[in-house]
């Protein structure tokens, strides 16, 4: 199917219209048109109204097109933006689950090998190739839940041959796979086994070896960091940015995930573009996240795998925070590409309406990784990403919960997905 096309008659329009993060009240203005219809040329948006406004100017925009969808009984949506996954990885960590439900924490299980350092070990030991079939089929996973862009993560290699390794992975994805994947540099996602006790000592690696190589072949548009109690500290976190900006990089948080330590204070004073996990950010760091413009990315996802306090959406957004979701899809924590369960957590748990929470999925999930300008919602001159629910409204997302509801994914207008085949 070419990129022109024109759904009609759908029962449910949900632009989520905007050019820029929602934030606070306007998180719940979804934008929705009943009985409306959507056109893309050359995979991009070019008509966004009711089914009568296209009727009225239909007679001179009819002899090109040449696929036409039935929109009627449907709810249309945005593609789904995934803003923080870890998909690139090798190997999996099923014991770690029966760990935790006897009782061990997240810590506990770092400190005895297991966690992320388990996970750069299969990941060093695992080829390009391994890397790519199984990255692969987790996107297309992923594409089955209506996400269109995503954002990926390295940090499974904490050397500079497998961090490499990841991103080109990634980048190599990019040019073969529907899904759009933007890349981020996650070199300080733990300290490695050869560091152990020398925290410094690696993020100087980091910087002198691993960042300026990222940064000159165009490798990563992000540097992240795990910026938490026994792993990277403030100032560690404070050195490595500064300098991934002045190399042109964008900043993303994982920040006060499991100890309060500052991390969402100085996302705010570093105005990375999101800051993310925040199940202890502090009531000041909240509101310093609004003044400055960083999105808070929330990932109830983990919040539920590691039975966790959840993350303050309800406070955030009251407070003026523009809030994003994300599945953290990764093979410890969070192992789920489930849009419907991502959605259903936050609203039975962080207190999100279903208006909110769809908001959070795709025009600030697009915020978050700074582009809200080509997708996130279904305006005139964005990508044509395009999500067809098997259901006449997105209220069915959360309340079908864990259930997906994709019946059709338009890719730049181009049909990629299809629960029918």
């Amino acid at each position: 199917m070419s990129g022109d096309l024109i759904i009609r008659n759908i029962a449910e329009l949900v632009t989520c219209s905007g050019f820029e993060a929602k934030s606070g009240e306007a998180m719940s203005d979804l934008k929705i048109i009943n009985n409306g219809a959507l056109r893309i040329e050359d995979g991009v948006i070019t008509f966004v109204g009711s089914e009568a406004e296209w009727e009225l100017i239909s007679p001179d925009n009819q002899s090109d097109i040449t696929n036409t969808i039935d929109g009627s009984g449907f709810s249309v949506l945005p593609g789904f933006v995934d803003s923080h996954t870890h998909f690139v990885f090798g190997g999996y960590r099923p014991d770690e689950f029966a760990w935790r439900l006897r009782g061990d924490s997240y810590m506990d299980i770092m400190k005895r090998g297991g966690g992320i350092n388990s996970t750069v070990s299969s990941t060093r030991e695992a080829s390009k190739e391994e890397l790519l079939e199984s990255a692969n089929n987790r996107l297309n996973s992923m594409l089955s839940f209506g996400v269109t862009t995503v954002e990926g993560k390295s940090g499974y290699g904490l050397d500079f041959d497998t961090e490499i390794k990841q991103l080109k992975v990634m980048k190599e994805l990019n040019k073969s796979h529907p899904v759009d994947i933007v890349s981020t540099f996650l070199g300080a996602h733990a300290i490695p086994p050869e560091y152990l006790g020398k925290s410094d000592q690696y993020i100087g690696f980091v910087l002198d070896s691993v960042l300026p190589y990222v940064s000159e072949n165009e490798l990563a548009e992000f540097c992240d960091i795990f910026c938490e109690d026994h792993v990277f500290s403030v100032e560690q976190s404070r050195r490595l940015l500064n300098r991934a900006q002045t190399l042109g990089l964008g900043v993303k948080f994982h920040a006060d995930e499991i100890v309060r330590i500052g991390g969402t204070e100085l996302a705010a004073e570093l105005g990375a573009v999101s800051a993310d996990h925040l199940l202890q950010a502090s009531d000041e760091g909240i509101r310093m996240l609004a003044r400055n413009g960083v999105i808070a990315t929330l990932l109830p996802g983990t919040a539920f795998g590691l039975r966790e306090p959840y993350a303050r959406g309800r406070f955030m957004i009251d407070q003026g925070c523009a809030v994003a979701l994300a599945t953290d899809l990764n093979p410890g924590s969070c192992y789920t590409e489930s849009i419907p369960l991502i959605i259903a957590l936050a609203t039975l748990y962080m207190n999100l309406s279903p208006e909110e929470a769809i908001s959070a999925m795709t025009i600030n999930g697009a915020a978050a990784l700074s582009r809200q300008n080509e997708v996130g919602s279904l305006d005139v001159g964005k990508l044509g990403d395009v999500v067809i629910l098997d259901a006449p409204s997105y209220r069915y997302i959360p309340y079908h919960m864990g259930v997906n509801q994709v019946k059709t994914v338009i890719k730049r207008g181009k049909v990629v997905y299809s629960k029918n085949g």
